[in-house]
């Protein structure tokens, strides 16, 4: 691990110029004085660092320290830099493994792939935090302790001990068997199995996470994707409810983003869409139909369509002059 924190404190210098120690300090995640020991490592190693004291002083490579990467075309270069921009380093809790790797791949680059790469990247944004609609992204975030430690017994085959607070009910301890990380739209879930049993737990909900060193039982090799989809079908057939909606093709998308799922969708004689969707219960469906205002129609369940007729009642009433 010092090894490679040696490398990126070199690429930081490289790239940036002159950086205090406190500056690296931030960036490598470490202590000052840990930097100041490198920079000592560094120097003895002949990497050509040297110091400059002062109000605006900090350390500096000599110019010119560098490699180069010409494995890499134009296209390959762009699709790292635009991979690494955006909310990526969110991913699984790698944002500093993902930052040391850009900067390598960034200090490798020839000059004539760098720059072409840098003014193209400019002009693709990747997955921004807020829509056309000025809706912001719900981004669910995740103690990076607790990331590392499922991450981990994910990679090494071990099992976890979780303290896990699922929705509306009280925190509970498990041990369980990791199979696999997924996220989806900014959310993270982990697969595993409990006493042999299926489970799928959101990352955001977990209150604690420890990797045990017993190996977990699970099979040698998994295809995430298949379990992924059985566990998605299991999880609309429990507990849900479906709603068969009219909706302003104009508000389609607001309907998905608070549904949990679309079953089926068709056109209407009216430029309209009629779709099946599900939501996690009757209040769930009740709040979602009534931000679309008159912009959607509920077609069933009938109590779906009387919860929201009271609702729309107890409005009015509240609105109606008073002498």
């Amino acid at each position: 691990m010092r090894a490679d924190r040696l490398v990126s404190l070199v690429l930081l210098l490289r790239q940036r110029g002159q950086l205090t120690a406190d500056v690296l300090a931030r960036e490598l995640e470490v202590s000052t004085r840990t930097v100041l020991r490198d920079i000592e490592a560094l120097s003895a190693a002949g990497v050509p660092v040297y110091a400059e004291r002062g109000r605006h002083g900090g350390f500096s490579l000599l110019p010119g320290f560098r490699t180069e990467l010409t494995g890499l075309n134009h296209d390959e270069a762009l699709a790292l830099l635009t991979a690494g921009s955006g909310r990526g380093e969110r991913v699984f809790g790698l944002g500093s493994a993902l930052a040391s790797a850009m900067r390598k791949v960034v200090d490798a680059l020839p000059e004539s792939h760098l720059t072409a790469a840098n003014d193209a990247a400019q002009r693709f944004l990747f997955d921004p935090e807020t829509d056309l609609l000025s809706r912001r992204l719900d981004v669910e975030e995740v103690p990076k302790e607790t990331m590392v430690e499922v991450r981990q017994a994910v990679l090494a085959g071990h099992k976890l001990r979780l303290r896990y607070a699922s929705r509306g009910q009280a925190p509970r301890r498990c041990v369980v068997d990791p199979i696999g990380l997924v996220t989806v739209r900014d959310k993270g879930y982990l697969l595993a199995t409990e006493a042999g049993t299926d489970r799928t737990f959101r990352m955001s909900r977990v209150l604690e996470a420890y990797e045990l060193p017993e190996p977990a039982q699970r099979p040698d090799n998994v295809d995430l994707e298949r379990v992924w989809a059985e566990r998605c079908a299991q999880f609309l057939s429990e507990g849900h409810i479906a709603v068969q909606v009219r909706v302003n093709p104009a508000r389609r998308d607001q309907l998905l983003d608070m549904a949990e799922a679309v079953r089926a969708e068709t056109p209407d004689a009216d430029g309209w869409l009629r779709l099946e969707v599900t939501f996690q219960d009757l209040w769930h469906a009740e709040w979602a139909m009534w931000q679309l205002d008159t912009d959607a129609e509920s077609l069933a369940p009938p109590e779906l369509r009387s919860a929201l007729h009271q609702r729309a009642r107890a409005v009015a009433d509240r609105y109606r002059d008073r002498p």
